[in-house]
């Protein structure tokens, strides 16, 4: 097992009036030459946690850190105009 000592929390840079769940995610991450998602752990507006990468791999999230490290990412981080939000809940 990795030594891991680090969670870095990443928000999906989303409209918080659209939905994108795991796959589109997913989807974008192959299509910028990814071998699927970079992050860990994904956690929709719902409050569901989707598990889209073993802990024992290395994410692709955060360069320099990614070793040692969880990526976990929510859905949203943008208002329905597009400007930058905090779009967490407290659940």
């Amino acid at each position: 097992m990795r030594k891991i000592d680090l969670i870095v929390l990443h928000c999906s840079a989303t409209r918080t009036d659209r939905c994108y769940t795991e796959y589109d995610l997913i989807t974008d991450h192959l299509r910028r030459g990814g071998s699927g998602a970079g992050y860990h752990y994904y956690i929709r507006k719902d409050g569901s946690i989707k598990s889209l990468r073993p802990v024992d791999k290395s994410g692709a999230h955060a360069r320099g850190y990614n070793a040692h490290s969880i990526g976990v990412c929510y859905e949203g981080g943008l208002d329905t105009n597009g400007h930058s939000c905090d779009t967490r809940t407290t659940f």
